[in-house]
This record gives C-alpha cells, sequence and structure tokens, in this order.
C-alpha cells in the first residue's frame, strides 16, 4: 500500500521483566471471537513500583520470574488520519475511516472505497493469511442498537470486497459490528467522532510470499 506516512507511534522495545514471588498482573491477549484484538484489559491494576528507590530489592526468599520479550508495535497513519496500519510480531491491523468508504449513515461502498481494500486484500495475500477479522465501529451519535447494524452492515460490506479478491477457499472470515464500542479517539469533538467510525481488517502475520 502507498500512502504518504507519518509516525504517530513507533516502538520497538526489548524489555526484560523481572518480578518476584509476589507476580505483577500482566495483560493477557484474548484471542476470543467477540472482543477487537488491543482492548483488553487487565482486571487488576498493576503494583506501583520505584524504580528509583535505593531500597528496592527481591523480598527474602524471592525468584526472578523468566525474561519475557514485549511485543514490538509500529502505528502509521497517513496524513488526513483516513487510514492506520499497526503491525505487531503477531499481526496486522489496517483501520478505515467510514468516511473514504461510505456516505453518511450508509453501508454503500464508495467509488473509491474497492481500491483501497484491494492493497489490504494484496497484503493478505503477501502474509498468506487465511483468518481474518472484520470489525465494523461507529461514534455514539445516534442509538446503539441503530449503530450496532449499521457497523456490521459496513463490516459485511467490507468483508465482501474481500471475498472477491482473495480466492483462497482455505480462508475464514470473522465479521462483526461493535456500534460506539471500542472507540479509538474522544467521541466529544468531531474529529474524535470522525476516528471512531471505522472498518478495521486484522490478520495474522505469516511468512511473505
Amino acid at each position: 500500500m502507498s500512502f504518504a506516512r507519518h509516525a504517530i507511534a513507533a516502538t520497538v522495545a526489548t524489555v526484560f521483566v523481572a518480578a518476584s514471588t509476589l507476580s505483577l498482573p500482566v495483560a493477557q491477549a484474548d484471542d476470543g471471537p467477540s472482543v477487537p484484538p488491543g482492548t483488553e484489559t487487565s482486571a487488576t491494576p498493576p503494583v506501583e513500583v520505584d524504580a528509583n528507590s535505593p531500597n528496592l530489592k527481591l523480598p527474602q526468599g524471592g525468584t526472578l520470574a523468566p525474561a519475557k520479550v514485549l511485543d514490538i508495535v509500529q502505528v502509521v497513519e497517513d496524513q488526513g488520519g483516513e487510514e492506520r496500519r499497526e503491525d505487531t510480531n503477531e499481526t496486522v491491523k489496517f483501520a478505515l475511516q467510514a468516511e473514504v468508504l461510505f456516505g453518511k449513515d450508509s453501508a454503500t461502498l464508495s467509488s473509491q472505497a474497492n481500491g483501497r481494500i484491494a492493497a489490504i486484500a494484496n497484503e493478505i495475500k503477501k502474509q498468506n493469511a487465511t483468518k481474518i477479522r472484520v470489525f465494523g465501529f461507529t461514534d455514539n451519535l445516534g442509538s446503539y442498537e441503530h449503530g450496532k447494524v449499521l457497523s456490521k452492515q459496513r463490516a459485511d460490506a467490507v468483508q465482501k470486497v474481500l471475498g472477491e479478491q482473495l480466492t483462497n477457499s482455505g480462508i475464514t472470515y470473522e465479521v462483526r459490528g461493535y456500534s460506539e464500542d471500542y472507540p479509538i479517539a474522544d467521541n466529544s469533538t468531531e474529529e474524535g467522532r470522525k476516528k471512531n467510525r471505522r472498518v478495521e481488517v486484522s490478520f495474522p502475520r505469516g511468512g511473505e510470499s
């Protein structure tokens, strides 16, 4: 995919986490079907530790946990914010603003939508992905139920084009509409609501062909 890039966040970190037998809670990614990747939260807040404390040491009998390597996350967004790509060690996720795909309050794809979806389909082919998630989201304007229907219809429309582009019979799709759930920006401003009105396409990272 070709578009003007500027990094919103590009974080590459290798962190070795040490914990005593009083283990610190760590959020685990949930691969369940009903929660979009990246929206999970830990039920228990982490214990605050002063890393600069001169008395910081393991309690008597404490042992170090095995070292963990945190996931690499890179996010690139085009200058207009219309398209966003997020890469981790395991997944690739594209988020397309609804305005570049559909008319207002519509699930009919615009003339420019097919080209954007085709570019995502090409990346899916490169990654040899066979499990694809297509999730639709709206802002908090209007009723929740209307947003639920509209977001699902929009996800269905994007999946249909992907299905036409990807003829591999081994590909499976998970298609859902989440209405205003899981916002990525502030719904109190139009700029934020515009980011929340989106369709996300995510799939596992594989060996590029």
